[in-house]
């Protein structure tokens, strides 16, 4: 589907700056609603992280969902996963989650998920954008929409997380050093760990509007490295600032990515006989977990590069499981969507059931070297005749022990460049190699 808005994960830029702002926002509330309300009274639930931003579009959502006649129900700070499971159980029409997920508290955006829990489908946010194009209309005064908060909604999400740890199981003697990122999760994680019985050390809990992610969270793990080293922690965990994503760092402060995470679940699972289908990775999975999974005799396969992408693959192939690096990673088996906070629990179960500590369960699991690199081009520098011919030089080198990719970004003018491989020399060499020759494909030849 082309979008001018909706992007993979909905819709995110730059506070104060088009998308990202209120009157714009209001507008998509407006569309939103009158698509949700198509077939009757909408109800939509209002979730957002801990940007100060948060407070100016979570307004501007409820004028424009009001307007369309839809119902709000307003959760305040909630991490994403969150959102989408209440919006299941509420019945309710859609869920709006405001939030950047990673970045910056200088960003915002808007994502949706459909009254299953999961991700809107393309059809529905085709719809949204072309009722963006049309006037802003108010339905008549007496089918205004009403909104009002949701006062339980932190504790319905807490035990819907302790029960996606199988029952019985304990964290009781677990040492747990937990980065919140000042995000989403500040109040619930530490619940729902705490309930669970770890005991545990935190950081990242005291969000004030702008240091969401800011040195902290899943995407700069340095400082739990160091907490858990000076607590004497069994396991970190980083989660984002909306929650969707989690990073785990083992007791000797080594960071275990989304890959890492897959693969201690997919193997205990398939133990167990309870892993359905592939596991579903992406094509920036490094090739070491597909060929530990492949040992483990358990299926692996890729999907572009996004959750969304991932989600679709795994219906598709009836699995359970899937993830990105990043540390999306998604239970089918447990929930509707990514989640950090039950990943990590999956996780943490395994060890609490087998007695091994995290760096004993990934131990099978060797990362290959891997290379990624960015370069400003366009779509068309991927075709240029010097780009395919360093391309084909780096595969021919690499043969089956490595692979080189190169991609457009789907949020910004770059091409991304990848190569993995046992030889970490050979790969710098051709990364070299193929960055020059999209350098020169976007570089204006000298007359």
């Amino acid at each position: 589907m082309s979008r001018r808005y909706f992007g993979t994960d909905g819709i995110r830029g730059r506070v104060g700056e088009q998308p990202m702002s209120p009157d714009f926002v209001m507008r998509l509330g407006a569309a939103a609603g009158r698509v949700f309300a198509a077939e009757g009274r909408g109800k939509v639930l209002i979730g957002k992280d801990t940007r100060i931003s948060g407070y100016m579009f979570e307004s501007a959502l409820e004028a424009g969902l009001s307007a369309s006649g839809v119902d709000v129900r307003l959760l305040g700070p909630m991490p994403t996963p969150g959102v989408a499971y209440l919006t299941k159980t509420f019945r309710a029409s859609a869920g709006v989650v405001i939030s950047a997920s990673h970045n910056p508290f200088h960003d915002n955006g808007v994502k949706f998920f459909g009254g299953d829990g999961g991700k809107l489908p393309d059809a529905v946010e085709a719809a949204i954008e072309a009722a963006l194009e049309a006037p802003l209309q108010v339905v008549d005064v007496a089918s205004l929409g009403k909104a009002r908060r949701v006062s339980d909604a932190q504790g319905r999400y807490i035990e819907f997380c302790k029960a996606a740890l199988d029952a019985g199981l304990s964290l009781r003697g677990l040492r747990v050093a937990l980065d919140c990122a000042h995000g989403a999760t500040y109040a619930v994680a530490p619940a729902v760990l705490t309930e669970l019985g770890a005991d545990i050390v935190t950081m990242g809990v005291a969000p004030d509007g702008f240091n969401i992610n800011d040195g902290c969270g899943s995407t700069a793990p340095a400082r739990l490295q160091a907490l858990v080293r000076e607590a004497r922690a069994d396991v970190g965990i980083a989660l984002d600032g909306d929650g969707d994503r989690v990073i785990l760092v083992d007791d000797t402060g080594q960071v275990v990515n989304g890959d890492g995470i897959l693969f201690v679940i997919a193997t205990a699972a398939a133990a167990r006989d309870r892993l359905r289908g592939p596991v579903v990775g992406t094509v920036m999975s490094n090739l070491g977990l597909e060929q530990a999974l492949a040992v483990a005799g358990i299926g692996f396969e890729r999907a572009p590069v996004g959750d969304r992408y991932v989600l679709e693959r795994l219906h598709q192939r009836e699995g359970v499981l899937g993830g990105e690096p990043s540390g999306h990673v998604i239970c089918l088996d447990r929930t509707s969507t990514g989640d950090g906070i039950i990943a990590a629990l999956q996780v943490l179960g395994v060890m609490m059931e087998s007695g091994r500590s995290l760096r004993q369960l990934v131990a099978p699991l060797r990362h290959f070297p891997q290379i990624i690199e960015n370069v400003a081009a366009s779509r068309e520098a991927l075709g240029h005749r010097d780009v395919t011919a360093a391309v084909a030089a780096a595969r021919s080198a690499l043969g089956d022990s490595g692979r080189v990719l190169l991609r457009p970004s789907g949020t910004e003018p770059v091409v991304r460049i990848m190569l993995e491989g046992a030889d970490e020399p050979l790969i710098q060499h051709h990364a070299r190699e193929i960055v020059a020759a999209v350098t020169q494909a976007v570089t204006p030849r000298l007359r």
